[in-house]
């Protein structure tokens, strides 16, 4: 299983910023998929979430009206486009996923079982 993750970089503030995840090994059709993120010193907090199905659509209150999750079970790939970037969106953001019928919190990151490497997203004011 292996989950990359790409589209990270640095913008300005107000910018837009698409992130996709490709996942091998896991049908997206078949899980959860979520984006999370983590700046230093602080732990990795849920963004976005979306089932393979389209439903389970969960956003943190800071994105919402801004980010928009998306997964495309054809490339089994979920994406994230981030509009209205701010310097507070700043961080290292984590593609994730598990499957839909484990047992857990779907907005807790112990609950998911492939992590890709990561990707920083800087926002400049």
């Amino acid at each position: 299983v292996q989950l990359q993750a790409y589209g990270g970089g640095l913008v300005q503030a107000g910018d837009s910023l698409r992130l996709s995840c490709a996942a091998s090994g896991v049908p997206t059709s078949n899980s959860i998929m979520a984006w999370f993120r983590q700046t230093p010193g602080t732990e990795r907090e849920l963004v976005a979430r979306i089932s393979g199905s389209g439903g389970r659509i969960y956003y943190l209150d800071s994105v919402k009206g801004r980010f928009s999750i998306s997964v495309d079970n054809t490339k089994n790939t979920v994406a994230l486009q981030m509009d209205r970037l701010n310097p507070e969106d700043t961080a290292v953001y984590y593609c994730a996923a598990r499957n839909r019928l484990r047992v857990g919190s779907l907005n807790h990151e112990d609950n998911y079982d492939y992590w890709d490497q990561g990707t920083l997203v800087t926002v400049s004011s």
